[in-house]
């Protein structure tokens, strides 16, 4: 029997050196542009396989770490993370881009705290709901608690600004409770207060409400050379790759019409270049992580192994869920939101995290196939 799940390990690798490849195409001709005139056209393509490189070797120490270990240290990487994301907001300690404070700048790196977040609100969650098992049907023991520590988090992500990495975060933590068993109403009551809390912060917000509406019709002038400027060539440059696209690297929405080609727009990057059959490999790698993650998981539960099975389903939520809202904005099934394609995009903080993340999975499989054998983690 297999030590470790290799296809797991092929499939994680596949994403991120054809990312880091798609990165390359699409941040080819930055430097271009005056913001990007003293960088080298590999810049990108350098930085992103000094990421790679990092994440792989981190993920070599992370798979020695035992799951038992991940719960101990739970709370406390959640109350870490906690104290950087107040950091970000202190002027002069965060880093601010286009506008949103989301980043600590460190020597040659700049690390984002909602991102660590989102990997230890998965280890919090599973923690939480295997500590208080016994109160999952009590409002007060229960539930307050976590929707408290949810709503202390959602202020200070809302504060950078951050509404898509805390609509993760909610449903990470949403997922990961209502799997473990929390009571049916509680649930229902607490998901449509959250859904109207959504819907009130766009609201009251301007420039959200101008976007959201920008969203259902991109093409109306204002919003195409406006808040929809992004969307609108995202769906050209997916209307240009048709079936199998005008071949790698010949994009012309890379060329500065699309902003954010090598981040949140790469998936529009892949449809032009690589057209349906692109996307749809894409979306199906992602699929089979998924899945894989929920099998882990069920697998683990069925072995006493509580908090392991719930890590590795909130582990599937988070990317499902993460790929789900980057896909559907490029896709122009949601509203623009800044969140990057999981092991894919440009970034360091989130390739780093992504692949600690799925090494944490794969560390939970291999602890089941320890056990199934009758040895001990």
């Amino acid at each position: 029997m297999m030590e470790y799940d290799q296809p797991l390990v092929w499939v994680t690798l596949i994403l991120m050196v054809f990312g880091m490849v798609m990165v390359y195409s699409a941040s080819i001709s930055l430097p271009d542009s005056p913001k990007y005139a003293n960088y080298k056209n590999t810049h990108f393509l350098v930085r992103q396989a000094m990421f790679i490189l990092v994440s792989v070797a981190a993920s070599f120490f992370v798979f020695r770490i035992r799951v038992e270990d991940w719960q101990k240290a739970a709370p406390y990487l959640f109350i870490i993370t906690l104290v950087l994301l107040v950091l970000v907001l202190i002027p002069g300690v965060g880093k601010g881009v286009n506008g949103a404070k989301r980043w600590l700048a460190f020597k040659g790196f700049n690390l984002q705290p909602s991102e660590l977040m989102k990997l230890f609100m998965v280890l919090y969650a599973a923690d939480y709901t295997v500590r208080k098992q016994e109160y999952m049907h009590k409002l007060t023991k229960g539930f307050l608690p976590m929707l408290v520590t949810v709503g202390v988090l959602g202020l200070l992500l809302l504060l950078e600004p951050d509404l898509g990495a805390f609509g993760v975060i909610v449903c990470i933590a949403m997922g990961i409770l209502f799997l473990g068993g929390i009571n049916g109403i509680w649930f229902g009551g607490i998901a449509a207060t959250l859904v109207g809390i959504f819907t009130s912060v766009i609201l009251l917000s301007p420039w959200r409400r101008e976007r959201i509406f920008a969203y259902l019709d991109p093409f109306q002038e204002d919003n195409a050379l406006g808040k929809a400027y992004q969307l609108t060539h995202s769906l050209i440059a997916f209307g240009r790759g048709e079936l199998f696209g005008v071949g790698l690297g010949a994009s012309v929405e890379k060329l500065h019409y699309l902003p954010e080609a090598h981040t949140d727009f790469l998936l529009a990057v892949i449809g032009e270049e690589l057209g349906y059959v692109g996307v749809v490999t894409v979306i199906f790698l992602f699929y089979w992580i998924i899945k894989r993650a929920f099998d882990i998981g069920r697998q683990a539960i069925v072995l006493d192994a509580t908090f392991a099975g719930l890590a590795a389903k909130g582990i599937g939520i988070w990317i499902g869920v993460q790929t789900f809202i980057n896909m559907g904005v490029n896709l122009g099934v949601l509203p623009t939101k800044g969140l990057t394609l999981p092991l894919m995009s440009y970034g360091g903080s989130g390739v780093l995290i992504n692949c600690i993340g799925l090494t944490l999975l794969l560390r939970i499989d291999y602890e089941n196939r320890v056990m199934m054998r009758g040895g001990r983690p």
